[in-house]
């Protein structure tokens, strides 16, 4: 594993947009670059944890396309553009205002992107509630973290409507009791963000089932992951990719909002702000693509189950912020502390396994930890 392959643009594009920075707006401005990129990395790990799990699904190709195209998605797009646009549907201003305020008058976006709050923070709620939801009634998945807990919800997961019901009464509960006053906008960007999650996963595994269905009936073998990955599994190519590519981007929009939100605290200069958000977002893309390279998730089983413990946490974090404020920090150590729990019982469940194996048969290599059986 060469971790310059694989961090190495994210070195290169740090190393010229901070000396950019400082060249343009001096030392201060540098270090608010700098400052904002550190953030969005402490706050975005788990991010890049589920990332891997999708990406691992993906072929090679489409992982590149992640870590190019994405990433221009992810600076330009999600921390400049779609900030400007959110603004400019709840304002009811064009484009050019609203970058034309962020530009030349940028407490007053600030101001307007703080009255968007309510509806950034409903509809990356929902979507990110979706995600712990389908995840947590997953019948199908063998290991488990909080056995007491999951394995109930597994076993309920056998109805498949379950997660949809029950994001929808926390939107209800949300928006009748915890919106603050912005009850309609709450409610309609919830359904717009529930939507979007069950329109981009469901085209994906639709998609990605089709495509495995038609590769066993023309009698070929589907790209497997290669060997630094969990397994063996098929790789999804063509449409399939293309829409687990976009559930991927607008799962970065949901974790984006907050922190573009809170960056503002730190800098008003949406330039700075794009520019140290943007190097966060692409340490967080080459770190999804060496934790599925590297075989992380497999060999850390109980990580994704961390990484999804802290995506609902920042779910109900993002709907208490419609009406109080929530300190950037705390939302960064919940997460923080549900995953390194989750690695800590990982090692130790990786060493009772290695050390049961080598027990029961020494001359045989153990099975790789958390395998299904």
């Amino acid at each position: 594993m060469h971790i310059l392959r694989i961090f190495g643009w994210s070195f290169a594009v740090t190393a010229v947009v901070v000396a950019g920075a400082g060249v343009i707006g001096g030392g201060q401005a540098a270090a608010l670059v700098a400052i904002l990129a550190v953030l969005e990395i402490s706050l975005s790990f788990d991010n890049a944890v589920i990332n891997a799990t999708i990406l691992g699904r993906m072929s090679a190709a489409w992982q590149r396309i992640f870590l190019t195209v994405g990433v221009l998605i992810a600076v330009f797009g999600m921390r400049l553009i779609f900030p400007i646009v959110v603004v400019a549907l709840t304002a009811h201003l064009s484009p050019y205002d609203v970058f034309d305020l962020a530009v030349n008058h940028s407490d007053q976006y600030a101001d307007k992107l703080h009255a968007a709050h309510p509806a950034i923070a409903a509809f990356g709620g929902i979507f990110l509630f979706m995600i712990f939801l389908d995840f947590m009634f997953d019948n199908e998945r063998d290991v488990q973290w909080l056995r007491w807990l999951e394995e109930p919800l597994r076993k309920a997961g056998a109805l498949d409507v379950i997660p949809v019901v029950l994001g929808l009464v926390a939107l209800l509960v949300v928006g009748e009791w915890f919106s603050g006053g912005h009850t309609e906008q709450v409610f309609v960007a919830g359904v717009a963000g529930l939507a979007t999650y069950l329109a981009v996963s469901g085209l994906g595994e639709f998609f990605e089932s089709r495509g495995l269905g038609a590769e066993e009936d023309d009698g070929d073998e589907p790209a497997t992951a290669g060997t630094g990955g969990a397994s063996s599994t098929a790789l999804a190519t063509g449409k399939a990719a293309f829409f687990l590519f976009l559930y991927l981007e607008v799962l970065d929009a949901s974790f984006s909002f907050d922190g573009v939100v809170g960056a503002f605290a730190i800098s008003q200069n949406i330039f700075i702000i794009a520019a140290g958000l943007g190097i966060g977002a692409m340490y967080i893309r080459s770190l999804t693509v060496f934790l599925v390279r590297q075989g992380t998730l497999s060999e850390y089983v109980f990580l994704e189950h961390g990484a999804h413990y802290a995506i609902g946490a920042l779910a109900v974090i993002l709907a208490v912020s419609i009406e109080n404020d929530v300190p950037e920090i705390v939302t960064g150590l919940i997460g923080v502390a549900f995953i390194g729990l989750a690695l800590l019982t990982s090692i130790r469940h990786r060493r009772k396994n290695a050390d049961q194996d080598g027990n029961s048969d020494e001359s045989s290599a153990p099975e790789p930890v958390g395998a299904s059986s």
